[in-house]
């Protein structure tokens, strides 16, 4: 299936999940009671993702026709053109502290650059089952990460909630067989590099990871719209020197018209709608919780290869999806004496 190359997300009583012989607390307990700042920053978490998914197989087509650091660079041009009126300071923010320029960079350089070259040079070095299951680590990951570098302490739910996602993502990617027609299918890598390639696809996982902790720092000093704004801009940055070189030698007259469309939608949907959502979801919302969102990447991937692409969807995929879905409703549903509100 495409996302095996490219992921390469009122009150009813309370409800308890009891283990042993029923003497003890619950292990789980959770209220049924959501706040509209808590709905609102799961549907922005959870559409965030799904966007995500779903342009990574409907922008198939660019990958085919326009150089790497050309449609990135592109990207990021586009997203700095659509977002100009979000640069600009908002006069409740403060000026940018050293501190949170560095977190910017590293946002951009993590998030957008580094994870886009060490996703595109690993997966063409290892096979499609190994991204795969490389990659549905990243819940885990980010857990990890929001632990060690924001001290959030994390419940047995929400560890149960990661541990559901790994799995259903991780059974995704092993109920498919390598060389079957994948819609983003690549050439798949030297059995004898392989090892660098699943490196480099864990190296995307970290930095997946860290713009997930990065981003709940940066949410707590600045708005959603500047920080899509300014780490866009150092994403282009970044990229100009490649996408430049490139654009000098590329013959832009042998790109068919209808992909000029395309390249507009995989720039506002990867540099601004994706990025904006994301981080108004991450303003209220633990980033280890925040991170179980990301497995709707590969069911909406999923999604768009079987209703657009015509790709099939047997059992063994619908029983992971059904896991997958179970650990992002064990982290979201409130627990019990949670407050309404973050």
């Amino acid at each position: 299936m495409l996302i095996n190359r490219f992921v390469m997300l009122a009150h009813c009583g309370r409800i308890g999940i009891v283990m042993g012989d029923n003497t003890g607390p619950p292990l789980f307990e959770f209220s049924m009671s959501f706040s509209s700042n808590q709905l609102k920053a799961y549907g922005c978490l959870a559409l965030s993702m799904s966007l995500v998914g779903a342009y990574v197989a409907l922008t198939k087509p660019l990958a085919l026709v326009l150089p790497v650091f050309l449609l990135g660079w592109m990207r990021f041009g586009i997203g700095a053109i659509a977002m100009l009126r979000w640069i600009r300071k908002p006069a409740s923010e403060p000026t940018l502290s050293v501190q949170t320029r560095w977190l910017i960079f590293l946002e951009s350089f993590l998030g957008n650059f580094l994870f886009t070259l060490c996703m595109i040079v690993g997966v063409s070095m290892t096979s499609a089952v190994s991204a795969g299951v490389i990659m549905s680590s990243i819940p885990a990951t980010v857990a990890v990460l929001s632990r060690v570098f924001l001290k959030e302490a994390i419940s047995a739910r929400v560890w149960a909630a990661i541990a559901c996602g790994v799995l259903g993502i991780g059974l995704l990617s092993l109920t498919q067989t390598p060389g079957t027609g994948n819609a983003l299918d690549l050439p798949g890598g030297d059995s004898s590099r392989q090892w660098l390639g699943n490196l480099l696809i864990f190296g995307a996982v970290l930095c997946e990871g860290s713009y997930a902790v990065i981003g709940k720092k940066l949410t707590a000093v600045l708005g959603p719209k500047r920080i899509s704004a300014v780490i866009n801009l150092w994403g282009f940055v970044l990229m100009t020197p490649m996408g430049l070189y490139t654009a000098l030698q590329f013959d832009f007259t042998a790109v068919d018209p209808s992909m000029w469309l395309l390249l507009l939608f995989y720039g506002l949907a990867a540099s601004v709608w994706t990025v904006w959502l994301w981080m108004v979801g991450l303003k209220s919302v633990p980033a280890s919780q925040a991170g179980v969102f990301t497995v709707m990447l590969p069911i909406s991937a999923a999604l768009v290869g079987v209703l657009v692409l015509g790709e099939n969807l047997g059992g063994m995929q619908l029983l992971a999806f059904a896991i997958a879905l179970a650990g992002l409703l064990l982290a979201t549903l409130p627990s019990r004496g949670m407050k309404a509100s973050h």
